[in-house]
């Protein structure tokens, strides 16, 4: 009986779990081999969740798998990225225009044509980001990409202090602490380069005239450091910035036999280039060392061509140069009489190397975003426009100037030394402009009807593309047909990409301001929602939006309501509605 029951009694513990428990094999009831159950066929293994998946040579980290990259990859740079973010137009991704920014700077204008949409720096970054994965593992290279989906892992956005995207943080030798911040390029190449010369040397040894010929013969700007001893700390601030600074090539020497052949008897760092002076010298001083900011500085002032011809190329480094005052020359490169004057041009510029940056920029051309900003129609080339950066302020020659070298070089002169008053861009004031109930206001009319201190005056300044501009105009026409018939209100509107204010600048559209009637020049910036009964409700009040009745609940306490009755700093502020924001 019990030799009948022992197999069945193996059975049931076994499906039990118990065999597992010391009653298997060697245990206490050991089980026959032939009345062993049939084994289940194993389930089909799946990726194990701590296996980080890859794209395109691209590592996809979450919380569970950047500890084990961190330890498998001791150099590893990780993009923090909206990896899924919704497309413009999605309810989900944020408000937005999706035409280009405004003509608000010089600057601006490189971005005009471009189509913004929901995280677009993620999504322009992202097929770069892969083929830059593809270029080091085509070569070996010793570092690794990955990236991490940064709404989906909340925690590793807050410990690497991730607020916009896409971010990207280097990690070294594991290092989970003190990643270091990407600051390169956005583009393949560039990617690659900032990593090679952080895995690798930043700069090459030479050893001989050979090698220094070499280098400088492969490239267009090369930049050498002559130090006595490479020991010395001057060296390790020379090779730091070589690491950024990858549009140049950089080598490093100690051999007395090169600072005979270029004629140098003590540490200098020379910038090599096949044009215009060919070469410049930055001697390293004895007593204060090399300072990095000031040899960067002297590198990208240096490496600039005396003249630049504006393109969607050249324009990052012409606005990266942190030469603040531009001069332009626009010019119809297709006509010979145009192209003879770029020799004067060119021969005024090295009078200002380092304080004017000098630009042709071709009418020709697909730049009708640059003549829009100065105010300019292609017919009026050849002309020359002055601008600084930082203040935005415009100078033009007298109508009918010469563009000589001469000229050009009085005209400058006389610029920075505040002999030329700037000029601002406006419209021609329109017969019509006070006819509609709606007043079109521009640059040449706007002080006169803005600071009327009969009138209390409600102004939208906007752009011609801006969707929330077009978005609330019905709301402003109905504005105005209600107050109309008031004589004490106005309300306008200015278009702010072709009118240019002394006041204060606009940024952001729409950009609602009100100037209430009165002396003192007052200014209130309107914050609240753009809709006919809250605009109502603000100009009744004199300015003012009432406060909101709180809910009540016992024992709350609430804030005092800010008083915007009172002047607000003249520059666009942040509202709770929907904005373009630049």
């Amino acid at each position: 009986m019990d030799g009948q029951l022992l197999p069945v009694l193996v059975l049931l513990l076994g499906a039990s779990g118990l065999c597992e428990q010391g009653l298997g094999p060697g245990g206490p009831l050991e089980e026959p081999p032939e009345e062993k159950p049939p084994e289940e066929k194993p389930p089909e293994e799946k990726p194990s969740e701590e296996e980080p998946l890859e794209e395109d040579r691209v590592l996809v980290l979450s919380q569970q798998t950047l500890g084990q990259a961190l330890q498998e990859h001791p150099a590893l740079l990780v993009e923090f990225c909206e990896c899924r973010a919704s497309v413009a137009g999605d309810p989900q991704g944020p408000p937005g225009c999706s035409a280009p920014p405004s003509l608000c700077s010089w600057g601006s204008v490189r971005a005009l044509g471009q189509s913004w949409a929901w995280d677009p720096d993620s999504r322009a970054l992202a097929p770069e980001y892969r083929k830059a994965a593809a270029l080091l593992a085509a070569e070996s290279a010793r570092v690794t990409l990955a990236k991490v989906d940064g709404p989906a892992e909340p925690e590793l956005a807050k410990e690497f202090a991730v607020t916009e995207y896409p971010t990207l943080k280097f990690f070294r030798d594991g290092n989970r602490t003190h990643p270091e911040e990407y600051t390169g390029p956005r583009e393949a190449k560039g990617i690659a380069e900032w990593l090679r010369r952080r895995v690798g040397p930043s700069a090459r040894r030479l050893e001989d005239e050979e090698d220094a010929r070499a280098l400088m013969d492969a490239q267009d700007v090369v930049v050498i450091g002559f130090f006595q001893d490479l020991q010395d700390r001057d060296v390790a601030t020379f090779l730091g910035l070589a690491q950024d600074a990858l549009d140049m090539t950089f080598g490093l020497t100690d051999r007395p036999q090169l600072f005979q052949k270029f004629g140098l008897t003590k540490d200098t760092v020379v910038l090599f280039k096949k044009y215009d002076e060919g070469r410049a010298d930055f001697p390293v001083d004895k007593e204060l060392g090399l300072d990095q900011g000031d040899l960067s500085r002297f590198l990208l002032t240096h490496s600039m061509r005396l003249v630049t011809e504006y393109s969607s190329e050249t324009s990052s480094k012409i606005f990266a140069a942190r030469i603040l005052n531009h001069l332009l020359l626009f010019v119809n490169q297709t006509l010979d009489a145009h192209r003879e004057l770029l020799a004067g041009f060119q021969e005024a510029a090295p009078r200002f190397r380092g304080q004017v940056l000098f630009v042709v920029v071709d009418v020709g051309a697909d730049n009708d975003h640059v003549l829009q900003y100065f105010g300019l129609k292609a017919q009026e080339a050849p002309t020359l426009r002055f601008i600084n950066i930082e203040t935005t302020k415009k100078y033009a020659p007298e109508h009918g100037a010469p563009v000589t070298a001469a000229a050009i070089t009085d005209f400058c002169r006389a610029v920075l030394g505040g002999g030329i008053k700037p000029y601002r861009l406006s419209q021609e004031v329109p017969p019509d402009w006070d006819q509609r109930p709606v007043k079109t206001l521009v640059g040449k009319n706007f002080e006169q009807v803005a600071f009327d201190e009969t009138k209390n005056v409600f102004i939208k300044f906007y752009a011609p593309w801006c969707a929330h501009c077009k978005e609330m105009a019905p709301a402003w026409e109905e504005l105005a047909e209600k107050y109309r018939n008031h004589e004490d209100i106005v309300i306008a509107e200015l278009d702010a990409t072709a009118n240019e204010l002394e006041a204060f600048p606009v940024h952001g559209f729409p950009t609602l301001k009100y100037f209430p009637a009165g002396p003192g020049r007052k200014v209130i910036d309107y914050k609240g929602a753009r809709d006919l009964e809250t605009f109502s409700k603000f100009l009744d009040s004199g300015g003012e939006l009432p406060a909101e009745e709180p809910a009540e609940v016992p024992g709350a306490t609430f804030p005092k309501p800010e008083n915007t009755t009172e002047p607000r700093d003249e520059k666009p502020g942040n509202t709770t509605e929907p904005r373009d924001e630049l």
